[in-house]
């Protein structure tokens, strides 16, 4: 039995935070019916590349769902809606604050039929503030929360994340939020609204570069690959001219690699005896270790700094990284099959648990594929009552 077996959710979420957090809770067994447009359904269903017809992209972020196609600008389409939330543990959506009001579903309107009922509303900037009825994307909020500001080559230099780390934190906070409100529920039997914000998730992963500014007023600035505290811990170039990642976290992985690089006058040197010093004398560290680094082959590094136990990797490129053996080992790489489209593979979930085992189970269906089942099985709806609705053009 997975762990949310038995939570029924209503996904009015579109694009990538939203379905995002309904796809962990689906990975964990909780029965999610994705409520769309018909015709054209979520946004991310016209986002490539595709397989068959079938957007790749929308199916990577919405396995083990249900999906059922209602015009929720139409009021008797809003009606049916209203029927699934009344009979849901959750409902989640990601749209500008205002707009769920507007179609009589805010949270306030909707725990009138439900009491219970656990509201997540994941947007860009949270439903309370100054900035709170302003559309986001995630560039936008890499740019406005920071990210942006200490990732690139250098001073100045700044780089999005070239993963959409913006709706991705959302939708991971948004599903811890649920989560816990879940928990709340089964020891109180109250429902509640779970606000997240995207600008909110980009301040909150900013870890070491909010605490260097707060206790030393420093503006922190990109650094390329290295790190801010921690030296040394960058990516340095060998040989044969390919790259390998170094991460000397502690003084005793200092020691490891001095002797296995064959410097051990390193590790007395004055100027490195500690990662303090070592920071604040980077500058003469640095041409020491590119030097070093360029005696031996990106392979040979390797394979010596593996046996030494230093932390080392090549700077895999994705198809180096679907192909590993470590992810493989972790299942972490699924294919999946779909009727009518055919295989195709996707990142399964990295929450490995010994007694619940979560992730792929059931491909993303096609625009509406659960229309009818969702209606006979949730509202109790005939064939004949459900064809009205049809002529009506509502699903």
């Amino acid at each position: 039995m997975l762990p949310l077996e038995g939570i029924k959710v209503v996904d009015l979420t579109r694009v990538l935070s939203g379905p995002y957090c309904t796809m962990i809770l689906a990975d964990f067994g909780a029965e999610v019916i994705k409520v769309e447009m018909p015709k054209t359904g979520d946004d991310s269903r016209a986002y490539g590349p595709y397989v068959n017809g079938e957007s790749a992209y929308y199916m990577s972020i919405n396995r083990n769902k249900k999906s059922i196609t209602v015009d929720t600008k139409n009021p008797e389409g809003i009606a049916l809606v209203k029927q699934l939330i009344e009979k849901a543990d959750v409902v989640v959506e990601n749209f500008k604050p205002g707009t769920m009001e507007k179609l009589g579903m805010g949270y306030e309107d909707l725990k009138k039929i439900n009491p219970e009922l656990i509201y997540a509303a994941c947007s860009g900037f949270g439903h309370t503030g100054p900035y709170s009825k302003r559309p986001a994307y995630d560039a936008v909020v890499q740019a406005m929360g920071g990210i942006m500001s200490i990732t690139g080559p250098g001073e100045g230099q700044y780089t999005r994340v070239g993963a959409s780390i913006g709706d991705i934190t959302a939708g991971l906070f948004s599903a811890i939020g649920v989560m816990m409100a879940l928990y709340h529920k089964e020891k109180t039997g109250k429902g509640q609204k779970v606000d997240v914000a995207m600008l909110d998730c980009q301040v909150a992963i900013l870890e070491n570069a909010i605490a260097r500014y707060c206790v030393n007023g420093e503006i922190p600035q990109p650094r390329g690959n290295r790190h801010a505290s921690i030296t040394p811990f960058e990516d340095f170039t060998c040989k044969d001219g390919v790259k390998v990642m170094v991460a000397i976290g502690n003084n005793g992985l200092w020691k490891k690699f001095c002797t296995a690089a064959g410097h051990e006058e390193l590790i007395e040197d004055e100027r490195f005896v500690a990662n303090p010093l070592r920071t604040k004398n980077y500058d003469q560290l640095k041409p020491i270790m590119d030097e070093i680094f360029l005696s031996k082959t990106s392979d040979e590094w390797y394979e010596s700094l593996v046996a030494a136990n230093v932390p080392v990797t090549y700077v895999n490129t994705v198809d180096k990284v679907v192909s590993n053996e470590q992810v493989l080992a972790r299942d972490m790489i699924v294919e999946a099959n779909h009727e009518g489209v055919g295989p195709f593979k996707m990142a399964n979930t990295p929450i490995k648990m010994s007694e619940t085992k979560g992730g792929y189970r059931e491909a993303a269906p096609l625009l509406g594929e659960n229309t009818d089942d969702i209606l006979k099985n949730y509202l109790q709806l005939s064939d004949e009552e459900i064809e009205a609705v049809k002529a009506k053009g509502i699903l």
